[in-house]
């Protein structure tokens, strides 16, 4: 057996193919890892009823799961780790947003609760892709209510509307929030030190192990860090270049069965 104790990967573009279906290759695989007691925890962006189906289809619901990149990191009901939003800077944001950019929608995720203030076309194609449905209320409520931290804002638009947004970002005066593309028409807002990398830190103190002691897979630059920092960092064969070239490793694509090869080349040899 080699020396890894703990997996963390990415979902989209890595565990699943280009049709959104699941390397069953790794799926074949995750009975040998529950037999070895080594967890395979999920990180993504997506929200925890985003990321429960596959967890299902996988058989792993019993293990933690990084959800918001790392904001919200539970196990079941259990929340093992938090880092919502400073919230009078979350309302700040928004205002700014809604004064300069009217046009792009905003989206609010706290725990398994999808908000937004109308259905407007974005948030109804983040419906379909997701197969969430959204709780439309004002966008003041969840800002105000004290007891529901805030861990995504997720704003959505035409590509170069949401690029234009993101340079005119007076990053000064957010300085608690981070800010990062995940697509080309989607800014993600976070608290300032969410990222996978934090995740794979916190994930590894909680199971006592040594970052060597841990394999992540990613296919894209917000997987980058989490790469390079465990024992063994696993880019996609679908990663950028960049990303390839800061990974100790490289595998197939998400549409070869790269991750459950990864898996069985460098866990279970």
């Amino acid at each position: 057996m080699s020396h890894i104790r703990l997996i963390i990967s990415d979902i989209d573009g890595t565990i699943l193919n280009d049709h959104h279906q699941i390397d069953p290759e790794l799926a074949s695989l995750i009975p040998d890892l529950k037999r070895e007691t080594i967890p395979f925890v999920l990180a993504s962006a997506r929200s925890p009823k985003g990321m429960a189906p596959i967890a299902k289809e996988l058989g792993i619901e019993d293990c933690p799961m990084a959800c918001y990149n790392g904001a919200l990191i539970q196990k079941g009901d259990q929340v093992l780790f938090e880092h919502p939003l400073d919230k009078i800077e979350a309302r700040q944001f928004i205002d700014w947003a809604n004064q300069h950019f009217p046009q792009v929608s905003i989206n609010l995720y706290s725990g398994k609760d999808w908000m937004t203030d109308h259905l407007d076309q974005w948030s109804q194609e983040e419906a379909r892709i997701t197969g969430e449905k959204p709780l439309i209320l004002p966008l003041l409520d969840p800002l105000l209510d004290m007891t529901k931290p805030l861990h995504k804002l997720l704003l959505i638009g035409e590509a170069e509307e949401i690029q234009a947004l993101y340079r005119a970002i007076p990053a000064d005066d957010f300085p608690s929030t981070a800010f990062y593309l995940s697509k080309a028409n989607y800014l993600e807002v976070t608290a300032k030190h969410v990222s996978k990398e934090d995740a794979l830190v916190e994930l590894a103190n909680h199971y006592h192990l040594s970052l060597e002691e841990v394999l992540t897979m990613g296919d894209n630059f917000n997987d980058l860090p989490m790469l390079k920092k465990a024992g063994i960092g696993v880019a996609m064969g679908n990663a950028p270049q960049d990303v390839k070239e800061g990974a100790a490793v490289v595998t197939k694509t998400n549409n070869e069965n790269g991750a459950g090869q990864a898996v069985e080349t460098y866990v279970l040899i």
